[in-house]
This record gives structure tokens, sequence and C-alpha cells, in this order.
């Protein structure tokens, strides 16, 4: 038999006596804290710890809370809200600044049109596609947006069932259930290999990101293409689950080969800036301890990334990278939204933003 607490057991007699459904006050009288205090929590508002928003998404969830946001329309049968629950650390927006600039260009299409964004990040996919069912059972948002799309993808399909619109930032969709809007990313990692070769690089390693990812994965096949259609010598392709640490691990481990890269392309900035530090430590020691070479910084290898933030623009050197307007592409996303929304026929994958190689210090001052 569960044991459950006095608190719960009061606050569902307190509902039940009320002949309504389990509010915000009960959850406030089961934790003892204030009502104010929970619409924070439940809201992801300021003003409130980690540590009481987690207790009042557990009290939430175990006192059987469900929101009603669907009254909250007015009658409406929209809700005027489109959801994004991207699998994303809490904090990524501190690292990696292509995911704010792209919502940021998504709310902008999306206001204009009434429509507002409900950001909800989540650790897992598992987390994630429980977030869209419970945003459907609740008649939390109108349509959703989809990005990172991985192998044997479980959520086109789980929209479709849940009767949630949704377009993709990525893709293609392989089944095509949903429509989606793409960057050539084949072309995007020869751009980057066609500007390595030209330098004379012939040793090149490629450190990406998860290899569930589509994008990662089909960044990784141009790569493989490129290098052996032009004949390149030794190559690596490493998968570092976006973790800096394991960025500086890999890039540690392949400059200490016999034959070591002469050249890197990172999977974005935050990788390729704490590698370079890492980098930068081990050549200016070898300089000063008089190891025949090119003193620093002309000793680095070359280094890519293939997102562009300041990040680039401040390290030292600063980084040679693929630059999107992020803003841009979430605007064009949330636009073809936007038409699904209005029942517009939209199908298919579309490629968009043709992105720029910025060359900077990082391949201009180094050389095989």
């Amino acid at each position: 038999m569960s044991r459950r607490s006095g608190g719960a057991q009061q606050a569902e007699s307190a509902a039940a006596k009320r002949g309504s459904r389990v509010g915000l006050k009960d959850i406030a009288a089961e934790l003892g804290i204030s009502q104010s205090a929970v619409s924070l929590a439940i809201n992801d508002k300021p003003g409130v710890s980690e540590e009481t928003k987690r207790n009042v998404k557990e009290a939430a969830i175990r006192l059987g809370w469900v929101p009603t946001y669907a009254a909250q329309a007015l009658g409406s049968s929209k809700t005027m809200t489109v959801g994004f629950a991207p699998m994303r650390p809490r904090n990524d927006f501190q690292d990696e600044s292509f995911m704010l600039h792209f919502m940021a260009g998504a709310q902008t299409s999306l206001s204009r049109k009434g429509y507002g964004l409900l950001y909800r990040p989540c650790l897992s996919l598992e987390e994630e596609t429980r977030i869209y069912r419970d945003w459907a059972r609740g008649k939390r948002v109108d349509a959703v947006i989809l990005v990172d799309l991985r192998t044997e993808d479980p959520r086109p399909a789980l929209l479709r069932e849940l009767g949630l619109p949704a377009v993709l930032a990525g893709g293609p969709d392989p089944d095509n259930i949903v429509p989606s809007l793409s960057i050539d990313d084949s072309r995007v990692m020869e751009m980057v290999l066609t500007h390595l070769n030209l330098l004379g690089h012939s040793h090149i390693a490629y450190l990406s990101g998860d290899a569930s990812l589509d994008y990662c994965l089909s960044r990784a096949k141009a790569f493989e293409e490129f290098t052996v259609r032009r004949g390149l010598g030794l190559l690596w392709i490493e998968y570092t689950g976006f973790g800096p640490n394991q960025a500086v691990e890999i890039t540690q481990r392949l400059l200490g080969e016999e034959e070591p890269p002469t050249a890197f392309i990172f999977e974005n900035e935050t990788l390729a800036a704490a590698s370079i530090r890492m980098i930068t430590e081990i050549k200016v020691r070898q300089s000063a301890a008089g190891v025949p070479s090119r003193s620093y910084p002309y000793n680095m290898p070359a280094t890519v990334s293939f997102e562009d933030s300041f990040i680039c623009e401040k390290s030292y050197p600063s980084i040679t990278a693929v630059h999107r307007d992020a803003g841009e592409y979430g605007a064009k996303v949330a636009n073809l939204l936007l038409k699904v929304l209005r029942g517009e026929q939209v199908s298919g994958n579309r490629r968009i933003l043709p992105p720029q190689l910025i060359v900077r210090e990082s391949t201009r001052i180094a050389s095989p």
C-alpha cells in the first residue's frame, strides 16, 4: 500500500469538498508556502529558488493538478501559443547564442499575428515527449516547433497522433510527416573544407556534436565524401556530445599522435573556444621551453567553428566560423508554421539561408 502525506490528503479532500479540481491554493497548502510563490514556480518565473520550483512541480504531479489553459482562452478554441520544448540543458543560453537568436526571430514573427512562444527546455527525449502529451491534453498550445531531428525520431509521428501541428527547423523529416526548413549542411561542410584545403591542410579533424542528431550525421557524411573526393590525408571524426571538456580531451589526444591534425573543425563555438584555450597553454609552454617550432600563435593548428557568435570574435586567436542569421532562420520557421495554422498546404523540405564563412585569425595565422 502506498503511503501519502497528510498534506496531500488534506489538499485533495479540500478540493473534493469544493467540488473542483486541485488548484494552486491546494499546492500552496501542501507545501506551506504562498499561492503567489506557487504561481511563480509553476510558470518558471524568477522570484523563487530552483528548489522551490522543483518542490512545487513535484507536488503538482502528486496532487494531480492540471493547468486550465483552455479556460483561460476566453472561450476560444485557440490558445494563441506555440510550444517550443527542445532537449537542451537548462543553462544552454549561457553557452550558446544561436538558439537564443533563433527564438527571438521566431517570437518576432509569431507576435505579429498575436501568438506567443512557450519555451520549455527538456533534459531528455522522454521528458520532451511527455511535455507534448501534457500540452495536447491540457490544450496548452496550438502548434509546436521542432528542432534537432534524430535518427528514428518518434516526435513527428507522436505530434500527428496528438493532433498538434508542427514544423521542423532542420531535417528533412524522412517520413514527411512535418514540413521542414533546413540549411544545406553538405554545402556548409564543403565550404569549410575547401577553405582549409586551399590553405594547405590535409590532416583535418572534425569534432562533431551528437551521433544521434541528423545534422551531425549529415555533416560527417559530407566530411567523408569531400576528403575521399579530394584525396586528403589523415582524417578524424569524433563525437563530443557537445561537452567542452570532452572536446578538450579529444583535441589533446589527437595532438599527441605521431602525425596530429593541422586543422580542427568544431560543432560550435564553445567547443572551439575551450579547445583553443588548452592548445594555447600547450603552445605557450613549448615556446617558453625552447621546443623547436614557430612561436605562438603561429604554431597553433587552424580552427573553424560551425557556429558564430561574439565568442568567436573575442577569442584569441579569433575563430573562423560559419555564420548563419539565427534570427532570420527562426523568423522563417515561424512563418512556415503560421501558414500551417492558416490551413495552407505545406509539405516537404525547403533549404534556405546560404551561410557565410567568416575568416578570422584562427585560420589566417595558422598554416600546416
